[in-house]
């Protein structure tokens, strides 16, 4: 009986990821560029602004500034895609992930698409009568359907959770995706172990039978099905639309036998763990550029990396606190910036100023934006205007394409404002945020009088420590009717209202 190296090396083969004609397609001519560019976006789970050892924030010069977090984690491959790309100090996605993952998908706000916390797989989680809890379904505008209609082979491969047990959005290739790997109505896996068949009952990870009794990691298995499915692609002479969404690095906290003996548990006894986890995540992205090299689709390929919500990294303080996305406080599930700002990077595949798709839409390198912010309703509109698709009349967008700004550092995006509603209990509950310029504002639903509201400016409070609600009444009241008629606009859904 085969060993499990030799046996995953089989099946690697006969699935054609391990490519021998390095830069040529399997006929030995090298891989013809497609007629539209494709695009690859690589979302992390619970990965938030300082889990990496990229730089996303800055110093008084505007330049990349280390901190602790950033000498702590290892990611080459995050920081060869910085180096080839833009990043941006600050972008910002909902606090949980289905908010996130509908945003992505529609271009709306939270407040607008319905779809205001996580997506228990079995039931309803508490909040509005109305609340959108069987989220995407087949009859929703999605930017997978739109790049389907004009082309493009579009491919899930990883978390989906767009919808619960039973529901059209449980099923991705409802949504608009030709092809669907391991997407499901689950929001983290049972296990990241092949050894332990990726786990059993309702989080049982699907569609990776072939590597059931070998020691790949979930987050490898994900990435040799993507090389895979664009390998399909590129012979069938399609452009793809690649979403590779990674079950990484969200709970159970499993160590990962390839990276864990690198990380001390100084900052808590999980957080090797966690750490080994985004090693893997970030071996994945290397190893996504270089099959892209590899198949010689890497010029024409734009690659959008994110988190889809706040670090959930296992630092034993409060969540409120100032914790895994120090300096900036708090983390997945609250209302403050260390819930809601994510790592943001795009990058072509492979950098060359003479491809035609890089000389059309050009990508700043090595750059950091801090004069603007964007959002993940931003992708959207982004990616529809790189593929030249149009965006259907009926359909209202809150995100706007940021291309523009992806060509220089001090490129504003034209974005000011951004809303998040959550009308739940959950972390942080019953609240919103809105911030319009440097100006944020947290509207507390369960609480009465001066408690109810937060205002910070963040320009000069970035750590969100000096609560102006009190001593800036005319701004706080200002904030207030802006933040309310964002609402009433987005139709929002509140607590105990239908």
């Amino acid at each position: 009986m085969c060993n499990n190296f030799t046996k995953l090396f089989i099946t690697c083969f006969l699935l054609g990821v391990i490519n021998l004609s390095w830069g040529q397609d399997k006929t030995g001519n090298s891989s013809p560029a497609p007629e539209k560019p494709n695009v690859l976006i690589f979302l992390v789970d619970d990965m938030g602004l300082m889990d990496t050892s990229v730089p996303f924030l800055t110093g008084e010069n505007g330049q990349p500034k280390e901190y602790p977090f950033n000498r702590y984690y290892k990611t080459p491959g995050m920081e060869k895609l910085a180096e080839r790309g833009i990043r941006f100090e600050t972008f910002y996605a909902n606090s949980v992930c289905s908010p996130s993952r509908v945003s992505l998908m529609t271009g709306q706000s939270s407040a607008r698409h319905g779809t205001t916390t996580w997506i228990n797989p079995i039931k309803k989680n508490e909040g509005p009568a109305e609340w959108c809890w069987e989220g995407l379904n087949s009859k929703n505008v999605t930017l997978p359907r739109i790049l389907q209609s004009n082309g493009y082979r579009t491919i899930h491969v990883g978390k989906a959770h767009f919808g619960p047990v039973g529901s059209q959005g449980e099923e991705p290739t409802n949504l608009g995706f030709d092809v669907n790997v391991a997407g499901s109505s689950i929001g983290r896996p049972a296990d990241y172990s092949g050894l332990n068949n990726y786990g059993t009952g309702l989080r049982h990870v699907q569609d990776l039978e072939i590597y059931h009794g070998t020691d790949t990691h979930l987050s490898d298995a994900l990435t040799l099905e993507m090389c895979r499915k664009i390998d399909n692609a590129v012979e069938d002479k399609k452009p793809f639309f690649a979403y590779m969404a990674h079950y990484a690095v969200h709970s159970p906290f499993q160590p990962d036998p390839r990276f864990a003996g690198q990380y001390h548990d100084d900052l808590g006894d999980k957080m090797p763990a966690f750490a080994s986890l985004i090693a893997g995540m970030d071996k994945s992205l290397g190893d996504l550029l270089g099959h892209l090299e590899s198949i010689d689709q890497a010029e024409n390929t734009l690659v959008i990396f994110m988190g889809d919500n706040g670090s959930d990294a296992p630092v034993n303080k409060h969540q409120h606190d100032i914790v895994s996305s120090a300096p900036i406080r708090g983390k997945k599930g609250a209302h403050y910036e260390g819930g809601m700002r994510v790592p943001f990077i795009v990058a072509w595949a492979k950098v060359n100023p003479e491809n035609k798709f890089q000389k059309q839409f050009q990508i700043a390198q090595n750059a950091i934006t801090t004069k603007a912010f964007a959002t993940i309703e931003d992708i959207m509109p982004t990616v529809l205007e790189l593929t030249g698709a149009n965006i259907p009349d009926n359909h209202k967008m809150d995100g706007k394409s940021i291309l523009p700004a992806l060509k220089a550092a001090d490129t504003p995006t034209g974005r000011k404002h951004f809303l998040m509603h959550f009308p739940h209990q959950h972390r942080s509950n019953n609240f919103t945020v809105y911030r319009e310029g440097n100006w944020k504002i947290i509207r507390h639903y369960n609480n009465q009088g001066e408690s109810a509201f937060e205002l910070f400016n963040l320009e000069n409070d970035l750590t969100e420590s000096n609560n102006l609600a009190k001593s800036d009444s005319k701004k706080l009241e200002e904030m207030k009717k802006t933040m309310q008629a964002e609402l009433d606009n987005a139709g929002a859904l509140f607590m105990g209202k239908n």
